[in-house]
Parts: C-alpha cells; structure tokens; sequence
C-alpha cells in the first residue's frame, strides 16, 4: 500500500513535462491493450474459421452449394472471400466461352490473388501501432526522465547544501516515466511478433488454399475443355 501511495505521490509531484510524458505513454499503453485483446479474438476466431472451411471444403460437398453458404454468411472468413473471388471468376471466364484452361485459371488465380491481399491488409490492420509503441516508448520514457532530472539538478542552483536527499525525489519522479515507457514498450513488442507471426501463418494457409483450389479447378476446366472438343467432333461427323 505504502508502495502505491508513493507512487502516485511521485506522479502527482513531478513536473508538468514528466506528468505529460506519462499521460501519453499511459494513453499508449491502454491503446495498446485494446489492440491486444481486439487482434488476439480476431486472429483466433480467423485461424478456426479457415479449419473449419477447409474441413467443409474437402468433405466432398457441392462448390456451388459451399459458394451459395459463403454468400449468406453474415462474416465471411478470409478463407471464404478467396474461395468465392476464385470460383466467381471461374464462372465468368466460363459465361465468356473462354475454352482454354491456362486462360481461365490466370483469370481465377489473378482473382484469388488480389483477395488474399485484401485479406492480408485486414488483418495486418493496427499491428504497425503496436511495433510504433514498442519501439518509441523506451525513448519516449526517457526523454521525460532526462527532462526530470534536468530539472532537480537546476533546482540545486537555490539549494546552499546539496545532498542525496535533495535530489533523489525529483530523480525518482524521472525514472517514472522510463518505467512506464518500458511497461507500455514490453507488451507492445511481445504481442507484435506473436500476431505477425498468426497473421504469416493465415497468409500461407490462404495461399496454400488457393493453389490447391487452382489445382482442382483446372482439372475442371480440363474436363470442360474435352468435352466442348468432343462435341465439336461429334457434330462435325454429323455434318
């Protein structure tokens, strides 16, 4: 208790340029928080989504059926957006009577690469702040600790004797503020690579989706391909 008295004490008696150094790392520090906490659910409920698609995905189920539950889902997962960028564009290139399979799967792939970017920006969002507070934060801190003990040592001038105890209340308000700069920089850094690490490993899974979905679609448009050749065959034997 006697601990926490003191500090606050220490606070409220440091100079205006500490106190607002503090504010602001304070302010950073929640911020960052609130970031935390948003992107951990986020992040987790994106990494069970994608099992989930995939599970349903490879389960044999009708593509068109899979597109149409895609479409009425309030949130679509990342998985999802790519899936349905790439099988929309295969049914265009389809409607266009685009017989060629390179042709309609550089159309589908171009589709589901420009979808993993938007993706990818989505879940990136607000990770730059985190690595901004963990980078700037130690510096911020000790800029208010410079500035603190710059002013207990300019308060010596008024001072006959000068003495441990003169100085150790203004230098300890400094050292506040590095302090809270670490305690805001420590969380920011650790979750900052935790979450570009989930947010990689998402990317390689869409990524990794997309070529196996590129993969069965072309096998596809193979097929499509044979039989408009049969076709044409059988109707030119006709003729």
């Amino acid at each position: 208790m006697n601990e926490s008295v003191s500090i606050v004490s220490l606070i409220a008696n440091a100079s205006f340029v500490v106190q607002l150094v503090m504010l602001l790392l304070l302010a950073a520090s929640v911020m960052s928080w609130v970031v935390i906490v948003q992107r951990t659910r986020l992040l987790s409920a994106s990494r069970a989504q994608m099992l989930e698609f995939e599970e349903r995905f490879w389960s044999g189920v009708d593509l068109n059926d899979l597109y149409r539950e895609c479409q009425h889902s309030p949130v679509p997962s990342a998985v999802e957006n790519v899936f349905m960028a790439g099988l929309k564009e295969f049914g265009k290139m389809r409607q266009q009577n685009t017989s060629d399979p390179d042709a309609v799967m550089a159309g589908v792939q171009r589709a589901m690469r420009v979808a993993i970017t938007r993706e990818s920006e989505a879940l990136d969002t607000h990770l730059p702040f985190l690595a901004t507070v963990g980078s700037t934060s130690p510096y911020i801190g000790l800029f208010g600790t410079v500035w603190g003990i710059m002013h207990s040592f300019q308060g010596l001038a008024s001072v006959k004797q000068a003495t441990i105890a003169t100085v150790a209340p203004g230098i300890s308000e400094a050292l506040v503020a590095t302090a809270m700069g670490l305690l805001a920089a420590i969380p920011a850094v650790i979750f900052y690579n935790r979450f570009a690490s989930r947010v990689d490993q998402l990317i390689t899974g869409m990524h990794t989706f997309a070529d196996e979905f590129s993969s069965l679609l072309y096998r596809q448009a193979h097929k499509i391909q044979q039989a408009a050749k049969a076709e044409a065959a059988r109707k030119n034997a006709e003729n």
